[in-house]
This record gives C-alpha cells, sequence and structure tokens, in this order.
C-alpha cells in the first residue's frame, strides 16, 4: 500500500478528486473555500463582540474547520511518512531565471533565501515576507476569497466575480513574476 501511495499518481487524478469534491459540495449546498477558516477562527476567539463581520454561527462551518485540520494532518503525515528522500526537481529554464535573481540551488519547494529563520531576520526578508502577507490577507478579503475559493468552488457555480477574480489573479501573478519579483531581487 506503502509503495502505492509513494508513486507519482497521473495528473487527470487530482482532476477527477476536485471534480467529485466540487459536485458533493454543490449537492449540500456548500461552498469551499480556504480563506474562510481565518473568519471562522476569529469569530471563535470572540472577534464577533467587537466586529459585525465575525458575528455569525460558526458552527455551520465546522465541515471547512475540519477540511484544514485534515490539511493540516495530512501535509505532516506526506512530509515525514510518504516523503522517499529524492531531491526536488526544478526546471532547468526557472533555475537559471532565479540563478540571474541570485536565488541558490533549489534544494526544496520553497527558496531558502526567503523562507528560512535567517532570511527572516534580514530586513528585505522580513519587509517582504510581511508586505506579502499582508497583501494576501487583503487580497483575499476585497476579493471576497482566495484563489481556490474563486477558481475551484465559484467558477465551478458559474459566478461571474469569480471568474472575474481569477483573471485578476493570473494578471497579478504575471505582473509580479515578470515586473516586481526582478525589482525586488
Amino acid at each position: 500500500m506503502l509503495d502505492f501511495l509513494m508513486q507519482p499518481w497521473p495528473w487527470w487524478f487530482s482532476g477527477i478528486v476536485i471534480s467529485t469534491v466540487m459536485f458533493l459540495m454543490l449537492f449540500f449546498g456548500k461552498s469551499f473555500g480556504f480563506s474562510s477558516n481565518l473568519r471562522t477562527l476569529c469569530t471563535i476567539a470572540g472577534a464577533g463582540k467587537r466586529v459585525k463581520f465575525f458575528d455569525f454561527d460558526w458552527k455551520t462551518q465546522s465541515w471547512n474547520l475540519v477540511f484544514l485540520v485534515g490539511a493540516i494532518i495530512g501535509g505532516y503525515i506526506a512530509n515525514n511518512f510518504l516523503n522517499d528522500g529524492a531531491s526536488f526537481d526544478l526546471a532547468s529554464s526557472t533555475a537559471k531565471d532565479l540563478a540571474k535573481l541570485g536565488f541558490g540551488k533549489a534544494e526544496e519547494v520553497q527558496p531558502s533565501e526567503l523562507f528560512s529563520l535567517e532570511a527572516l531576520f534580514t530586513l528585505k526578508g522580513f519587509a517582504v515576507l510581511s508586505i506579502g502577507g499582508l497583501l494576501v490577507g487583503f487580497g483575499s478579503r476585497y476579493a471576497g476569497g482566495c484563489t481556490s475559493g474563486h477558481a475551484i468552488s465559484g467558477i465551478s457555480n458559474l459566478q461571474l466575480p469569480s471568474l472575474i477574480a481569477v483573471i485578476g489573479f493570473f494578471i497579478g501573478g504575471l505582473l509580479m513574476t515578470h515586473l516586481v519579483f526582478p525589482l525586488i531581487f
């Protein structure tokens, strides 16, 4: 069984799983979105007493909290028990582009030049992570949801605002990759 789980799975398998989950969620009248968990956690912590946005029955979102906990536990299991120790393979063209910007050889998915304790305690690293985190939080709130909520749930519900948001996400990603990221690094 472990060998089956650790082998590369075909690309289309995730599409089948996502479409099955979305069909079941639509059938049961639920919508998917990961960022809504932050609102639920703030409500549980009592933020609804001060801010009307957080004043709702969080128990209606308990299924989404189970998804959040499952994602954390699943990531832990995958990293600690299903990891075969193989090195991370980054496309050679991407590695060359990152080397031009001062990034070393990619050993993990997240570059240590950005996502390490050493980088966090530099002015540039702290600024990039802090400002980036604020922009992601503000953006997901301003857009009425995160990329997964709009791209998976919103578009499958044929919501025009979700389509517009996803187009905006792609434009923002392209601008960041080709204009802003080279300026920062």
